[in-house]
């Protein structure tokens, strides 16, 4: 579908043009992974046993490493070369380590990696209906994102996203890198933040994602490693989620609560949000139905904020 530049009303095309995957797109890539991705550049042309990883980066929220592949054709493997990155860096998480530590001012361990949420992205002008469903399982740790360069100095990242896939390709696959990387590396999915007794909190939760997610058609929503769900517009919470057995609990993030209209004064600034997330946090207690309604009055007042 081209896009679009309105004049009035007049509609005009705006040119697609061609992107050196080489040269052009790595180098912005790399020089705006925080914008784009919200990812931390640690170094490009990262050679390895054979291997060569375009760029390497790390989630500072999720604690993990995250590799980056540039395509310029279209005749390969997504899962075959993705699990082959992260089977090389899982046999040798050191190596990924000690390329941290001298490419970056702090000084990262072993322990400080969530190695389960290693991830690896692969970034083409376009790819195939093949390849698009070979990502279609509900914990492939592999993403797709086509770039498009315009005439106007735009550059549009989109990621493909698979279907509600309810199979683990570690279930169908006899690939053995695959079975291996399967065992460490492992997609978070909501599911994994409720125990099989936390009915009441479940329902609770499912009500407020809806409401959450009908606010804005930009919200994403991110079963985070850490003990939550964020729901994103672009790289920025708008809030997360925390899950407990008979309660949930909403956290707005960069408020304080002086500075939300609450005349029923149910929201309480997280202890040291300051000093261990560098932000003001809002937390909103939901133990029934009939507290949700309020939570979405003051969410609301902050997606208006910031985003709308």
């Amino acid at each position: 579908m081209p896009i679009f530049k309105q004049e009035k009303n007049q509609l005009s095309v705006i040119e697609e043009l061609k992107i050196d995957l080489e040269k052009d797109l790595q180098k912005i890539t790399e020089n705006n992974l925080e914008e784009v991705f919200g990812l931390k550049f640690i170094s490009t042309e990262f050679s390895l046993h054979n291997f060569r990883i375009d760029t390497l980066a790390f989630d500072e929220e999720a604690n993990a490493f995250v590799i980056i592949e540039f395509k310029r054709d279209r005749s390969f493997s997504v899962v075959d070369q993705g699990f082959s990155y992260l089977s090389l860096m899982l046999n040798h998480k050191a190596d990924f380590i000690l390329e941290y530590n001298e490419k970056s001012e702090n000084n990262l361990k072993r322990e400080d990696v969530d190695w389960s949420q290693s991830r690896v992205l692969f970034l083409a002008n376009s790819f195939t209906a093949h390849q698009q469903n070979a990502i279609n399982f509900k914990d492939l740790p592999i993403e797709l994102w086509e770039v498009k360069k315009y005439n106007n100095n735009t550059i549009l990242y989109n990621q493909l996203k698979s279907s509600d896939g309810s199979e683990s390709i570690n279930k169908i696959s006899k690939n053995k890198t695959i079975e291996n990387v399967s065992r460490e590396v492992k997609r978070r999915t909501i599911d994994d933040h409720f125990k099989s007794d936390w009915k009441e909190s479940r329902t609770l939760f499912e009500i407020i994602r809806e409401k959450i997610l009908s606010l804005d058609d930009r919200i994403e929503e991110n079963p985070n490693p850490q003990p939550y769900i964020g729901y994103k517009i672009g790289n920025s919470n708008l809030v997360s989620v925390h899950t407990y057995k008979s309660k949930i609990v909403v956290c707005i993030s960069r408020t304080h609560p002086s500075e939300l209209k609450d005349p029923e004064k149910k929201a309480t600034l997280r202890l040291n949000s300051m000093k261990h997330y560098n932000q003001n946090l809002t937390d909103i207690d939901i133990k029934s139905e009939n507290d949700i309604d309020y939570m979405m009055f003051l969410v609301k007042q902050i997606y208006d904020k910031f985003y709308k």
